[in-house]
């Protein structure tokens, strides 16, 4: 078996991208509840921005130490621009290009929170639907460049996590029900 400590910054990049990739799908989740107004205790909105605004700093945090890490791995060798520039990375392109993109996404699309006013509402609610692109680009990154991708463990947090994103999506954009009277272009959002 060989030495753990030969590996030291890739076991740790590795164990930050599940942590990053787990944060960025707890956001998702739970802004999407929230989106669906599915809370109506007193306090619960405050409570609930408050925690998605953690997990979604969190994962912006995670996000670049998952990549900085890969820095020091001896046999991955990325490079600044590998980590740092989408599709140029030697080790599986494509998808470590979709992961470098999903995080640029996650910090631009998470801090954009922060000058919503300034952007309008409106406007950053719309652009704020994309968040969800990152989770999806994160999957495909996971999946295709990630070591673990063959390990029903790692398959395991993918599946427990996009069936609530899932469902929650057709909750929020598919059609409704139960609406008498309404067309679907008068109920469509």
């Amino acid at each position: 078996m060989a030495d753990p400590s030969h590996y030291v910054f890739w076991l740790a990049a590795r164990s930050a991208g599940i942590v990053a990739f787990t944060l960025v799908a707890a956001s998702v989740v739970l802004g999407l509840y929230m989106a669906g107004n599915m809370g109506t205790r007193p306090g619960y909105k405050r409570t609930m921005v408050k925690l998605h605004e953690q997990l979604a700093l969190a994962a912006i945090i995670t996000i670049p130490v998952h990549g900085l890490l890969l820095l020091g791995d001896t046999w991955l060798s990325p490079g600044l621009a590998g980590v740092f520039v989408p599709f140029t990375m030697a080790y599986r392109p494509l998808w470590t290009g979709l992961g470098i993109l999903a995080g640029y996404l996650a910090v631009l699309l998470g801090l954009s929170f922060y000058v919503r006013r300034r952007l309008g509402v409106r406007r950053w609610r719309r652009a704020h639907r994309f968040i969800v692109l990152v989770y999806v680009l994160g999957v495909a990154h996971a999946l295709g460049a990630g070591s673990d991708a063959g390990g029903i463990w790692l398959r395991a947090i993918v599946v427990l996590s996009a069936v609530p994103i899932a469902g929650l999506l057709v909750l929020r954009y598919g059609p409704r029900r139960g609406r008498a009277g309404a067309s679907p272009a008068r109920v469509a959002r």
